[in-house]
């Protein structure tokens, strides 16, 4: 049987084990020797010590003009001029632009990838008895991303974070579609594609696209997209003129001639344009073409204003009257008088006295014109002051007195008012609102 130790021999094994110290790094071998050979760059590929060395550099110059700004007390310099055009400064610029787009290209799954992702995702998901759909839960995710990594490269692991499968919609047993998901993926490579085209045509790096730039990215989708490919070759450069000008009236709100590439990218301008790629135009009919900006139709039906300007102007015309731009901005307005960027082209036009306010008065004048044709076209006796109030009571402005566009653009009724004050259509429509909602309703059976 074992005694423990007698007092004053070994007592202290009734107290508490020091904890064992962990030897410092400096004291094992292995750790010195791995700090050296990585800190002599042995090992490293030619591209990283390159960026070691260009990183050594760039930092004893920062040192040094700091140490140069705090002897002389200045305040450190926080923009630098861009580079001349043809300077050394601007072609390495240049090159290192062209590098860094061409890696980002190389890593971006191709249509041969995404074809080869889809048949892995459909070969190893499940049917859902209930609904058809063809499912996966988190096991055949990573199962599939061991897959599609065999097959197509490293490039497609991204795709397949735990982060990525939580965003989808989950059923009762954890499993969410492939379809999303395929969409998803498609989606982000579209986007990037598009981000890398985009800043190879922005000539000075700066992140906008000027006219001239985003015409030519427009150029350079024609070709792909299955309703613009028998587009006249005479017609191209009209074309694109008309598609870009749809990017500026909604990216360049403050009509500074550039537009923002990632604005650009977010806006729902791409995604309409990117219909495009669907179908053929000849199965959709007329009027489902013309209510999109960028289609063939709706092109070639804008067009016809600037053929009727350019006679007028060779009569000796009046040079005040509206220029091509300017006039698709206008329609792009009345087509668009329930956004934001529409409604603030309008208000701008219906604010006569410039005050940025629309007083009773200005109701009167607005609406005389509009009176009369409502009256030449043999509807009933209309009175102003009642449409005065009605538009008063459907605004609610914040100044009884007075209508702001800020007031327009809270009560979300903008786009209405805005289409009773400039257009007899717009009045009758909304005059007649509960029948065209009746109309519009399926007939029970």
């Amino acid at each position: 049987m074992y005694s423990g130790p007698s007092d004053g021999e070994g007592g202290g094994c009734h107290e508490a084990a020091a904890p064992k110290k962990i030897p410092s790094a400096s004291s094992m071998p292995w750790v010195r020797n791995l700090r050296r050979y990585v800190g002599s760059g042995a090992g490293l590929g030619s591209e990283a010590l390159m960026e070691l060395e260009t990183k050594r550099i760039l930092l004893e110059i920062f040192k040094e003009r700091q140490q140069k700004n705090a002897k002389a007390g200045k305040i450190p310099s926080f923009y630098k001029k861009k580079p001349e055009e043809g300077s050394i400064s601007h072609r390495v610029q240049g090159l290192a632009k062209y590098r860094f787009l061409k890696k980002q290209s190389e890593i971006l799954l191709n249509a041969d990838d995404l074809d080869a992702m889809w048949a892995c995702l459909r070969e190893n998901c499940v049917i859902d008895d209930a609904t058809g759909a063809e499912k996966m839960n988190y096991e055949d995710f990573c199962h599939i991303a061991s897959l599609c990594t065999e097959q197509i490269g490293p490039k497609c692991r991204k795709f397949f974070s735990p982060s990525n499968f939580m965003k989808f919609e989950k059923d009762e047993s954890g499993r969410i579609a492939i379809l999303p998901f395929y969409l998803y993926v498609m989606r982000t490579v579209s986007l990037t594609q598009a981000r890398i085209d985009m800043s190879e045509l922005d000539e000075d790096s700066d992140g906008f696209l000027q006219p001239h730039e985003m015409e030519a990215y427009i150029r350079g989708l024609i070709p792909n997209l299955a309703q613009l490919r028998d587009m006249p070759g005479a017609f191209i450069q009209m074309y694109c003129r008309i598609a870009a000008r749809k990017f500026f009236f909604f990216c360049d709100p403050h009509r500074r001639g550039k537009s923002c590439i990632k604005k650009v990218l977010l806006s729902n301008c791409l995604q309409e344009l990117m219909e495009l790629h669907q179908e053929s135009e000849e199965e959709v009919p007329d009027t489902e073409q013309a209510e999109n900006w960028f289609s063939l139709t709706s092109a070639q039906r804008i067009c016809v204003f600037d053929e009727h300007v350019r006679r007028s102007k060779a009569g000796g015309g009046n040079t005040r009257e509206m220029d091509f731009e300017s006039f698709l901005d206008f329609v792009l307005a009345l087509e668009n008088k329930d956004t934001p960027e529409g409604l603030t082209y309008l208000f701008k036009c219906l604010d006569l006295q410039g005050r940025s306010y629309l007083s009773t008065a200005d109701m009167h004048t607005l609406f005389r014109d509009v009176h009369q044709k409502w009256i030449d076209g043999g509807n009933y006796e209309l009175c102003i002051e009642d449409v005065r109030d009605e538009i008063w009571d459907m605004v609610k402005p914040v100044d009884p007195l007075r209508i702001t566009l800020a007031d327009l653009l809270a009560c979300k009724q903008g786009g209405t008012v805005a289409s009773m004050l400039v257009d007899v259509r717009g009045f009758w429509a909304h005059d007649n609102r509960e029948n065209l909602l009746q109309e519009e309703e399926p007939e029970e059976e």
